[in-house]
């Protein structure tokens, strides 16, 4: 048994070896948990700048972990200090006994202080670890990432650029296609042209070889080229005679060898030129020309015309407008020594008829063979005038059909012209905005190089 005297009132009570030894463990714990609050705050310093480092996650963890234990050591706190004062006497007495005790358990209790901020700091250096492992691995992750985005953003300005190659190479190939293309729509233009105002000259006027020449001088050559061998007993000179207020351009006369006229024509010639601002009709001559006719005393009266080159009516071949005025034709140039043929070959067999008429009727011969042989030579005539009407027609149909096949070539030569010259509009308009435009996977690329050259916009 152990005697122990209070401090306070003096008085002696005797413990057990039990109780002496709680007593002495009550005194030993509480400057344990004293020492052990001061290594604590200190642990805790350190602990705190340490979890500063970690992450969001696991700075929650260890504050909710430190609140804990602060919870845990205000409640020892508590009631250690409710206990201390029923303590202090009895650590006074025990004091001295047990220092040596204490001594050797707060060695002790230093070691495995130790030994647990050891634990403490190597769990620290671990969190350390771990951050600075996770943050390793984080920039690892960030520079594979850019590695990755930086040789897609290589690939897609290598792609661009090929595309930008490609497009040039394109542009110029297209370029050089249409300038080609219209080089040789400019020349088949041309020759279509010319080819146009050939037919056309050659449609106006045929076979008249009218180089510098007027109308009238035109007919009076050619029928000097045949005067010598087919109208010698002819007569073909200028009208000079205008005593009735007005003359012809030409009269035609022939006779036969006793001086009996077989045939007079009086001829009017007309000509105008394209460039005339007021165009005449040929219909404007008819009323001077039958009044020429009638007062110089011919027998026809024949308009040799270039006017309304473009009326079929007149285009024909020979155009009998007798139903106007008596005994008229209207002819083009290259039917002026047709209808004098025609016209004296008419004459003649009118004149061989009549002849047979007065025999026939000195004969007492029947007129009804007469009228049949004047129908026969109507008819004869009538078919021979409409087959050489028919075949004139038919040439200048056909004329008139590759005149229109080369009018619309032209025409289409130039609607090409224009598909071209829209088409190398356009592709000087291509551009790689507008080839993007629309394209969201496209665009998005685009604004991820703004810093390469790429103002970040669509048109």
């Amino acid at each position: 048994m152990n005697e122990i005297i209070c401090p306070n009132c003096n008085t002696a009570f005797k413990v057990d070896e039990a109780g002496f030894a709680d007593i002495v463990k009550q005194v030993r714990d509480h400057q344990f948990e004293e020492e052990l609050a001061n290594r604590l705050e200190l642990a805790e310093k350190e602990k705190e700048s340490a979890v500063k480092l970690a992450e969001a996650t696991m700075k929650n963890s260890l504050q909710n972990e430190l609140a804990q234990k602060e919870l845990e050591l205000s409640e020892m706190a508590s009631k250690i200090q409710s206990a201390e004062r029923e303590k202090e006497n009895a650590i006074k007495l025990a004091e001295a006994t047990v220092k040596n005790t204490l001594q050797e358990e707060l060695a002790r209790k230093e070691k495995q202080l130790s030994e647990a901020l050891a634990e403490k700091e190597l769990a620290i250096s671990k969190m350390k670890s771990q951050i600075i492992n996770a943050e390793t691995e984080k920039r690892l992750e960030i520079s594979e990432a850019t590695k990755k985005i930086e040789k897609e953003r290589d690939n897609l300005i290598h792609d661009l650029e090929i595309e930008e190659r490609e497009k040039e190479l394109l542009e110029k190939s297209i370029k050089e296609q249409f300038r080609n293309q219209l080089v040789v729509k400019d020349e088949t233009i041309k020759m279509r042209d010319d080819e146009i105002d050939r037919l056309t000259d050659f449609k106006q006027k045929l076979s008249t070889k009218m180089i510098g020449e007027t109308l009238e001088q035109h007919c009076e050559y050619e029928f000097n080229k045949l005067r010598a061998t087919g109208f010698q007993n002819a007569y073909f000179e200028k009208d000079n005679d205008s005593r009735g207020g007005t003359k012809g351009d030409y009269i035609f006369k022939e006779s036969d060898e006793e001086g009996n006229e077989i045939i007079s024509i009086m001829f009017e010639m007309k000509n105008e030129n394209d460039e005339t601002s007021t165009k005449k009709r040929n219909e404007d001559f008819f009323a001077k020309l039958d009044k020429d006719r009638k007062d110089k005393g011919c027998e026809y009266a024949v308009l040799v015309s270039l006017l309304e080159s473009d009326n079929e009516f007149y285009n024909t071949g020979i155009v009998d407008v007798s139903y106007k005025y008596e005994k008229m034709y209207v002819v083009r140039p290259q039917f002026f020594i047709p209808i004098i043929t025609l016209l004296r070959n008419a004459a003649m067999n009118s004149m061989e008829y009549k002849a047979e008429l007065n025999l026939m009727r000195n004969q007492n011969i029947d007129i009804t063979n007469f009228e049949e042989k004047i129908n026969a030579f109507k008819t004869g005539f009538a078919r021979n005038y409409d087959l050489a009407s028919r075949k004139f027609k038919t040439a200048i149909d056909e004329i008139d059909k590759t005149i229109s096949h080369l009018q619309k070539t032209k025409d289409a030569l130039l609607s090409s012209e224009n598909n071209l010259r829209l088409a190398n509009n356009k592709a000087d308009d291509l551009t790689i905005k507008k080839l993007t435009y629309g394209n969201p996977t496209m665009k998005a690329k685009f604004d991820a190089q703004n810093g390469d050259g790429y103002d970040g916009e669509l048109d």
